[in-house]
Formats: C-alpha cells, structure tokens, sequence
C-alpha cells in the first residue's frame, strides 16, 4: 500500500477584526522559518497547519523470469534456452503485455568444456488477473530450468501522482473545516482563504 502524507499550511481569513491563530500551530512549525502574512491591520485571520494521509493499491506487478542452461555444443545451448525463451514471450504477449512492458538480457559464456546460457525476461503486468494466470501456464508447462520469480508490486509514476494530489487537497479540506469550526466558536463567519501552502510531503 502506498501511503503519502501531506502538510499543508493554510490561512483562511474571515470578514474583519482581530488576529486569531489556532493554538495547535507551534506543533507543526516549530522550528521553521514561517513566510510572514501581510494582511490589513483590521483584518482576522486563522492560521491552520493540518495533514493528511491516503493510501491505495499497487496498480501493478513486475515478474523476473529466467532461463539456464548448460551444453558442451554452444548450438545445443542457445536452441535450448532460446526456445524456451520464445515460448515464454508468446505466453506474456497472450496475455495482453505491451512490448514497452517486456525487457529480455541474454548471457552466454564459456567454463572450460561447457557453454553456459542465461537469459531474463522482466514483465510488468497492469492486469493482476492475467499475470496470474501467465505464470501458471509457465510453471505449468516449462521444466525446471526455467525460474517464474513471485510478483513483486508496485505503483506507477501515473497513480503516485495522483495519490500526491488527492492527499494535499484532503490536507486543505481538514484545515478548511477546523477553521469553519473556530470562527463558529469565536461568532465570526468564514472568508476566503488568504494563502495555501504544501510545507511538506512524504511517501
């Protein structure tokens, strides 16, 4: 699960008066250097600092599969792992993998009276369903010098981002409503917000 946390500095002022600030606030900044707010003397404003946290679910899968073997003949080895090689890639290429998402290494080297072949094939799946069933056919169907690697998960730049976005405006919504819920308290109504602020982000 990719957890991204937000802060965010948000100043919200309401129609006139003093300054209040949310007594909350020296938690969060304590330390840092704050932007000074320029606002008219008979203004009131509330200063929140609030944060937020989000997840979601890996939105894709990489599988390392690889092959090894070992002959006498270099002839014998690269037909062998090269068969197995094409077998493979077909099977991926059935299941709906794009050629962007499929990265294949070969390695052939010689150790006195044999010749020894590797190749990989690094597959990133979108479709869990189908990665499934992908390494089943392989494990099913291909002897043991072939290696099908669990499923390692991960996020793409594409969901990250938008993860980034959804955190920091959920931030603003949690400042948003603590400062309504102040001016409430105070008699005050709430304006526009003067300034909004990402102070930090981690993932």
């Amino acid at each position: 699960m990719a957890h991204s946390p937000s802060r965010v500095f948000a100043t919200i002022s309401p129609n006139a008066g003093d300054v209040y600030r949310d007594e909350n606030e020296s938690v969060f900044t304590r330390g840092r250097k704050q932007t000074p707010l320029h606002v008219q003397s008979n203004a009131r404003v509330v200063q929140m600092t609030f944060c937020a946290e989000l997840s979601c679910p890996p939105d894709r899968a990489t599988v390392t599969i690889s092959v090894k073997n070992s002959k006498e003949n270099v002839n014998d080895v690269t037909n062998s792992v090269t068969r197995r090689l094409e077998y493979i890639l077909q099977t991926v290429r059935q299941n709906d993998v794009k050629e962007e998402n499929i990265t294949v290494t070969k390695h052939l080297k010689r150790e006195e009276e044999l010749f020894h072949m590797q190749a990989e094939v690094l597959v990133v799946f979108s479709d869990f369903e189908k990665m499934q069933q992908a390494r089943s056919v392989l494990i099913e169907k291909l002897d043991k010098i072939v290696c099908v690697g669990d499923p390692y998960y991960s996020h793409s730049a594409e969901s990250l981002s938008l993860l980034r976005r959804r955190v920091c405006l959920e931030a603003v919504d949690n400042a948003r409503l603590k400062a309504s819920e102040v001016c409430c308290i105070l008699g005050q109504a709430l304006g526009r917000p003067l300034l909004v602020r990402e102070e930090e982000s981690r993932e």
